[in-house]
């Protein structure tokens, strides 16, 4: 470079990964020039609280906007140029060309950050043009303007049954919409497995939301979304929610080499194969935590960890992207989803050999007023006892016992060693024996062989290869539910009555899986065959409430 000026990096992208790493650089580097290129009108905006704002629940839109041009220049002394849009990257003379209203300019770079995002897939379904999505404030401003008008919308349908679905769904409720979720595949929250996502899907339907899981949409015609089955659904406002693909025109047209989905490839450092460009974000390739595979990961917590990074490698500091995880939460009228990892169907479908746990436990002790229950999930190799992933979904705690699991498989704690881990205890914040200590017992058990268990959907095959399934709960839970053929004798009253058993495989199952434990082991030790159902009645339940997805 010839021009006599201060070293510059320019920042494409003003938000989350761009956005820090622009700060970060500033508090490292004050002599440095950093210029950053946003597109739209916004920089350094919310974007997790929009669907917040079109339900009411955050209230003030400025509330969105946490910074400005003018206060990041105040602040860090940063270049902060919206409605600027990089239409080009000339690499050999390291410049971008921006266009803006006022025509195009090229700009100088020593290094240059690409933090674009992704952009909300549109399906090109016929009468869809008036379709919304959500991805920035000017979308948010469009749903609530047309939320707004003389003729608003009584009525919503939402394509897509993932995070932006669910919230979207949850705050159009709160504003009194009749609002219907359609998602093509036969649960919602695809990234769970079916028996978690079916209490989701139960707590949707109890505020009102209509569910339609298993359903593709074919066409828009007047208000009415039809599917591929032809019903059609009132769609008065209609969002499409069906995922998003990074943003890497910019990238490929350059030459920067691409991967899964079309993101960008990048080493440890978040450098692309120009070793003057780097990636960030959304738009940026991860590495799979499970099995150092590509993966496309957007999610905000990454971008702004690996924007960190990227400051660091440009100064010169050694640094590297550790593979992702992909934890994640969402909330639905009170009820909280989150998982870390792999579900137990990806695992399979990668044909590993796992034992999955499945508990209900209390948020706190049992014995202190409010404690409500929860379903958590361990997926773990069968090999190793290595942790492939958890998910949770209850009103309380739930945040709290992904959170745990994830440091844990950050660490490279197997699951067994769950069990000792010193957690903080008084009865109104957990248990004696957090369930995250639970999930390591069981785990624990499981890797002696101390205790075999079955899965809800192993269960069919076990029965017809003529085992028998013995409900240990008490006569009155089997009266109120009971699996189908099930031969209910009390726990208690086992010991009397084992002979009843004599010759045969047995399935033993209770409520949440902890008596089910201590009935097959005094059977083992009676000299039974004996295996308990994982999870219980309340497990199979959820389970067989819906479709099951193939395992």
């Amino acid at each position: 470079m010839t021009e006599n000026r201060r070293p510059r990096t320019v920042i494409v992208g003003g938000v989350a990964g761009g956005m820090s790493a622009a700060t970060r650089l500033r508090r490292l580097d004050e002599q440095r020039e950093i210029v950053v290129l946003e597109k739209g009108e916004h920089v350094s905006f919310a974007n997790c609280g929009l669907p917040y704002h079109i339900g009411g629940v955050i209230e003030e839109r400025s509330a969105l906007l946490l910074q400005t041009p003018e206060s990041l220049r105040a602040r860090f002394d940063l270049d902060v140029r919206t409605g600027h849009e990089v239409v080009s990257i000339d690499r050999d003379a390291r410049t971008v060309t921006v266009r803006t209203a006022a025509g195009t300019e090229q700009i100088a770079y020593d290094d240059l950050v690409l933090a674009t995002g992704a952009a909300p897939v549109r399906p090109g379904l016929p009468g869809a043009e008036r379709a919304h999505v959500l991805r920035d404030v000017a979308d948010v401003d469009r749903i609530v303007a047309a939320l707004a008008a003389d003729d608003a919308p009584t009525t919503a349908a939402i394509v897509g049954a993932g995070f932006i679905g669910l919230e979207l769904a949850e705050n159009l409720a709160h504003r009194g919409l009749g609002v219907t979720l359609v998602e093509l595949a036969d649960q919602v929250l695809p990234p769970l497995d079916p028996e978690m996502a079916r209490l989701v899907q139960d707590r949707l339907e109890a505020h009102g939301v209509t569910v339609r899981t298993g359903s593709g949409a074919t066409a828009v015609e007047g208000d009415d979304l039809v599917l591929a089955d032809g019903t059609r659904v009132p769609a008065g406002l209609l969002v499409m929610a069906v995922g998003v693909t990074p943003e890497s025109r910019l990238a490929r047209e350059a030459g920067l080499e691409t991967g899964a989905r079309g993101a960008v490839l990048v080493d440890a450092a978040q450098r692309t194969n120009d070793p003057h460009i780097y990636a960030v974000g959304d738009v940026a390739l991860k590495r799979d935590a499970i099995d150092d595979a590509d993966s496309f990961v957007p999610l905000a917590q990454t971008a702004n960890r690996h924007g960190r990074l990227v400051a660091d490698a440009t100064v010169g500091r050694t640094v590297k992207a550790l593979p992702v995880l992909g934890t994640a939460v969402v909330g639905i009228f009170g009820l909280t989803a989150a998982s870390t990892g792999w579900s137990e169907k990806r695992a399979r479908a990668a044909g590993r050999d796992v034992r999955i746990i499945h508990t209900h436990p209390a948020d706190h002790a049992g014995y202190y007023p409010g404690a409500t229950s929860m379903a958590l999930k361990l997926v773990v190799d069968a090999a190793t006892d290595a942790i492939l992933g958890a998910q949770g979904v209850g009103e309380a705690g739930v945040d709290k016992r992904i959170d745990v699991i994830a440091t844990a498989m950050r660490g490279g704690l197997t699951a067994s060693d769950l069990a000792d881990l010193e957690l903080a205890y008084a009865p109104q914040y957990g248990s004696a024996k957090d369930p995250v200590n639970m999930l390591g017992m069981v785990a624990e058990n499981l890797a002696n062989g101390t205790t075999r268990s079955l899965q809800w959907h192993e269960l069919d095959d076990a029965l017809a290869g003529g085992a028998v399934l013995v409900d240990v709960r008490t006569a009155g839970e089997n009266a109120a539910g009971a699996i189908p053929g099930a031969l209910n004798i009390p726990v208690d009253d086992l010991r009397a009555r084992h002979g009843e058993l004599a010759g045969r495989e047995i399935v033993v199952h209770c409520a949440v899986g902890q008596r089910g434990h201590t009935a097959a082991r005094l059977l083992t030790q009676l000299g039974h065959t004996a295996v308990n159902l994982d999870g219980g009645y309340r497990t199979w339940a959820a389970a067989t409430r819906t479709v099951p997805a193939a395992v």
